[in-house]
């Protein structure tokens, strides 16, 4: 304890969404909470920003949908905050038309599958496979802000034995294979198994399963109003209130645990100081946690580019659809079954994929409030980008493959992307992209992984524990690399103070 400047019962290195929310948990249980994080904000990639200058538009730069956030949790820390369905789910252009899906589809989505395929019976198969689905959502949900349950005990909620060999035996691309005919409408289905996972769909490993699964098993993906840095705001302000102290540009340099005691140092500015808890709390990267412990590990990798685009109108589309419903759910772009596969065998070799599939949505179509006047944000993930296709020049393959982006989606619009940027103070038009790189950089996420490492599934083989466990009993993972703690959910930093708690209340 040489040198130890102040003590706390629990340190949480870093200041990401679920770090707030488990320092708010623990603090409202009577807790004494230190949150460190290196940069002037807290967040991590959960913020607004202001990029463009002279331009009030409060983009969400990096996380821009709130995915799996219980309802639980924001009741329990009574948070503001609001969260609105879009009023479509999806929307494919294609030469001559495109295929609609609604939020709750309807006639116009019966006669969108009518057109692209010539019959009903694939938007009958669609309906009730995301009946199952759905079914199982409700049935499992709860089950990620509990204590991890056994496979046995989660194949039980499922209760459907086909859907569990479709969704945790076999890989998932052969399940769309066996359900769905057009390659269009696979390639839907698909895109929620490789968002922020490069894999193969038809790969023995069930990486793309697990995505497919974290994707649908919270319900729906909703839109923050106010942007995400509302949802960080709200999480700070319960987590203050409520008598956690957070320090920004607070950069740690160590940890050490050794599984009664524990001490963090940090540097702010030119001053080093350590620190001692209970418990640590890690809500950076797995890997990151090594190298503060001094410890070797394998850095994961990231394979999307992140384009936020700023929009003096809507554009038009080729094929008449109205842009406001068009880009109020997910637009996909390049995105049939075999694009996505092609993608994927061309990045693995090294290669830009072409056509490069990607997915874009229009924010201010369901919530407004984060620009002032007419502006449209536009934002674009692109898929199968890794972080090896950047490194001997980022600038350069960003500036190329965002250019391509463009060129893609102008394919299907009656007049070029271009011509309907707005520009900043300086004339400049107003897009900015992030890489894997980029992202490593900024926000410290080792190779640009947003999930921080390979998605685990919900359960372990026996169950037990809160899937925050690390090799030493006072240091847990709070992040996006504890198990179930993918997306904007707050579920890892749920858990982790469970965990925390849990061992308090069992003591003597």
């Amino acid at each position: 304890m040489t040198g130890v400047t102040e003590r706390f019962d629990v340190v949480v290195v870093g200041g990401g969404h679920n770090a707030l929310v488990a320092a708010a948990y623990l603090s409202r249980a009577g807790r004494s909470v230190l949150v460190l994080e290196r940069l002037d904000r807290v967040g991590g990639a959960a913020v607004s920003a202001t990029p463009f200058p002279g331009v009030p538009a409060r983009l969400s730069r990096y996380s821009y949908l709130v995915s799996l956030l219980p309802d639980a949790i924001v009741a329990d820390l009574g948070l503001r905050i609001t969260l609105r369905s879009r009023a479509v789910s999806s929307y494919t252009p294609l030469d001559g038309g495109g295929l609609l899906v609604e939020h709750e589809p309807g006639e116009a989505t019966a006669a969108s599958f009518r057109d692209l395929t010539g019959s009903d019976g694939e938007l009958t198969r669609w309906m009730s496979f995301y009946d199952s689905l759905s079914a199982m959502a409700t049935a499992t949900a709860p089950t990620m802000l509990q204590p991890v349950p056994s496979r046995a005990r989660f194949r039980e909620l499922v209760a459907d034995d086909r859907l569990w060999t479709q969704v945790f035996e076999q890989p998932i691309g052969t399940t769309i294979e066996e359900t769905f005919t057009h390659d269009v409408v696979r390639g839907v289905v698909a895109t929620d198994a490789l968002i922020g996972t490069h894999t193969s769909l038809l790969s023995p490993e069930l990486l793309a399963n697990r995505c497919f699964l974290y994707h649908l098993i919270g319900g729906e993906w909703r839109v923050p109003v106010g942007g995400m840095g509302a949802v960080t705001r709200e999480l700070s302000r319960v987590a203050r209130e409520n008598g956690a102290t957070i320090r920004t540009s607070a950069l740690v340099t160590r940890v050490d645990a050794d599984g009664t005691t524990a001490e963090v140092t940090y540097r702010t500015g030119e001053r080093e100081e350590t620190v001692a808890a209970g418990h640590v709390l890690a809500g950076v990267a797995p890997a990151v946690l090594d190298r503060l412990r001094g410890r070797e590990s394998t850095k994961p990798v990231g394979a999307q580019l992140k384009i936020n685009v700023l929009l003096s109108r809507l554009p038009r589309l080729r094929a008449g659809i109205d842009p406001r419903q068009a880009f109020a759910g997910t637009l996909h772009l390049d995105e049939s079954y075999r694009d996505l596969e092609n993608g994927y065998t061309a990045s693995v070799s090294g290669n830009v994929p072409d056509p490069l599939p990607g997915e874009m949505y229009c924010h201010t179509l369901t919530d407004g409030s984060i620009v002032d006047g007419e502006l449209h944000t536009l934002t674009l993930f692109g898929l199968h980008t890794p972080a090896a296709l950047f490194e001997k020049d980022n600038s350069g393959r960003r500036a190329e493959l965002v250019a391509r982006y463009l060129a893609g989606l102008n394919r299907h619009l009656a007049e070029p992307i271009e011509d309907c940027l707005a520009t900043d103070e300086d004339g400049r038009p107003c897009i900015e992209a992030r890489t894997p790189l980029d992202l490593e950089d900024e926000l410290a996420m080792p190779g640009g992984h947003i999930f921080h490492g390979d998605l685990a599934w919900p359960f372990s083989e026996e169950g037990g524990g809160w899937g925050v466990a690390t090799d030493v009993p006072n240091l847990l993972l709070c992040g996006s690399g504890a198990r179930r703690a993918g997306g904007v959910s707050g579920i890892g930093g749920h858990n982790a103070a469970h965990a925390v708690l849990d061992v308090s209340s069992a003591r003597p």
